[in-house]
């Protein structure tokens, strides 16, 4: 345990009893009831609960401590917020909004590559999926293909400005 207590309390014929964290360390030891007891930590003490109880808790705690890492890791944003003089509110949705149009065209654009790389060539395909989906350098393709890099770069060139041609129409 991280810290100790203040007071513990136990559940004894439907009631509670406090003790120090000394008296509970000693009834531990010397009672072996007290390894299957559930306690919750609340405002430095010591609460002995039900298992229902006891999981509720500890799965808000964990939810909360995740929120707090989100929180920290994204920057949500609170109605708080909103309230700022030197924001306005427009500003701070808009952000948001362009977000999600930035998504959605990646989406879009990407759709629009998969469809365009099938109607190149099996050969054409088979060379963009090993070099840009697979990350197989340039060196190892030429091996696979039996020419030298420079080759291999420049037929990935040329089928790059056949799938931009595809994608512009």
């Amino acid at each position: 345990m991280k810290y100790a207590p203040r007071k513990v309390f136990i559940l004894e014929n439907d009631m509670y009893i406090e003790l120090s964290y000394k008296e509970f360390c000693r009834r531990r030891e010397n009672d072996k009831t007290y390894e299957d007891k559930l306690f919750i930590p609340v405002q430095g003490c010591l609460i002995e609960t039900d298992r229902k109880n006891y999981i509720e808790f500890y799965r808000d705690r964990e939810r909360q401590n995740y929120l707090k890492k989100l929180d920290k890791k994204v920057g949500l944003l609170s109605i708080d917020a909103f309230d700022k003089e030197d924001e306005k509110a427009t500003d701070l949705m808009t952000s948001e909004q362009e977000d999600i149009v930035s998504v959605v065209v990646n989406k879009m654009e990407l759709i629009k590559l998969r469809d365009s790389l099938h109607r190149l060539s099996e050969s054409e395909r088979e060379l963009i999926i090993l070099h840009f989906y697979m990350d197989i350098p340039q060196t190892e393709l030429a091996k696979i293909y039996g020419i030298n890099q420079s080759n291999i770069s420049r037929r990935i060139k040329k089928i790059l400005a056949k799938l931009k041609k595809i994608m512009e129409i």
